[in-house]
């Protein structure tokens, strides 16, 4: 007869959390990442690649 494999340590569960999620605050609570970017003053390149970015396909 065969003898079954020793089991291998598991790892331990993350511990639950039971804090009111409304006190933290989120990503989406700030003005950042709301598709902004940095300013570049002055950067023309940056400023053409901006527009061909976010120009329309009907402006092409």
């Amino acid at each position: 007869m065969s003898t079954a494999p020793a089991p291998e340590p598991r790892e331990p569960k993350p511990a639950l959390i039971f804090d009111d999620p409304l006190d933290q605050q989120s990503a989406d609570d700030t003005d950042r990442g709301w598709g902004e970017r940095p300013r570049t003053d002055g950067d023309s390149a940056a400023d053409l690649k901006r527009f061909l970015d976010e120009k329309p396909p009907h402006h092409l």
